[in-house]
């Protein structure tokens, strides 16, 4: 329920909350309050900003403006980020967790002055970037899993992702003055989908959309603990014998599977339809453990 890096980033974000809320602010430096002081060097102000700083791009996606703020980030983290954790390992769930968040960054400071006008004085702050892109990445692995909004309405992922998309990229193009950082949202989800679609599908994850028979936005992507097969030979259509030999290779590779390698996919397939049609809590403690260890394989 709390994988590590869930774990740690509710603990650190909270943290500081407590923190800058509750002791900052009522510690003073003479007329300088130190609240004052921290915000100024850690949340993120824009480029033009006397105010900016580079390390600012991370340390802001640690940092809330309010309570509310926080536990809807902080929910959304567990609640959609639990999964993508158990599925991709610890280390990969957080480099894409920070990466989401750093482009978040780069485009409220790059993107958003091209589309509304931000004071230079005013900060941003929240992991918003980032939760967009944890959002994105459910929607892809798992388009056709039930979302109940309020506990009572289902909607299904990929929807509920199109829509949260489409209010966002509506605040921006209407340039409405909410100040909330939609740039930023669109940012952190922009990269996330990139970072999906280009680099983790391309290294040894092969992701699985988990889908029923209804078609989908993200049919792209296929099962994740897939093995992959070695590429067929080149057939030359003008030589009968080189479609038999390859026909011939084809089967002696068949041939030469190992058994418990097909063990191993008939489990990993049993379990991710499980995990799929019932979520992670419906895996028995040996089944998470077997998951679990299998993902440290092939992080």
């Amino acid at each position: 329920m709390f994988p590590p890096v869930i774990k740690y980033l509710l603990i650190i974000n909270i943290g500081v909350f407590v923190i800058e809320f509750f002791f900052l602010d009522m510690l003073k430096a003479g007329t300088v309050s130190i609240g004052d002081v921290f915000l100024k060097n850690f949340a993120l102000f824009t480029w033009n900003s006397p105010f900016f700083r580079p390390w600012q791009v991370f340390t802001y996606m640690y940092m809330h403006g309010s309570f509310s703020h926080l536990f809807f980030n902080m929910f959304a983290l567990w609640m959609f980020g639990m999964e993508l954790e158990n599925l991709w390992g610890s280390k990969t769930f957080f480099l894409y967790y920070t990466i989401c968040g750093l482009g978040a960054g780069l485009a409220n400071l790059l993107i958003a002055p091209l589309f509304t006008f931000t004071p230079p004085n005013v900060p941003t702050v929240g992991a918003s970037g980032s939760i967009y892109g944890v959002l994105i990445a459910f929607g892809m692995l798992f388009p056709n899993r039930y979302i109940y909004i309020y506990f009572m309405l289902p909607i299904k992922a990929k929807y509920l992702v199109l829509i949260y998309m489409g209010v966002e990229v509506f605040a921006v193009m209407s340039q409405s003055q909410t100040g909330i950082a939609h740039v930023a949202h669109l940012g952190g989800a922009v990269v996330g989908a990139l970072y999906v679609q280009f680099i983790l599908k391309k290294s040894r994850f092969k992701f699985t959309t988990y889908k029923d028979s209804s078609s989908n936005v993200f049919d792209n992507f296929k099962d994740m603990f897939e093995k992959k097969k070695p590429a067929d030979e080149p057939r030359n259509t003008g030589n009968v014998y080189n479609a038999k030999f390859e026909d011939i290779n084809k089967s002696k590779y068949e041939d030469d599977m190992k058994k418990d390698e097909r063990d191993w996919q008939e489990r990993i397939d049993a379990i991710l339809d499980k995990l799929s049609a019932k979520g992670y809590s419906s895996l028995t403690d040996e089944e998470k453990q077997f998951l679990f260890k299998e993902s440290k394989k092939i992080r």
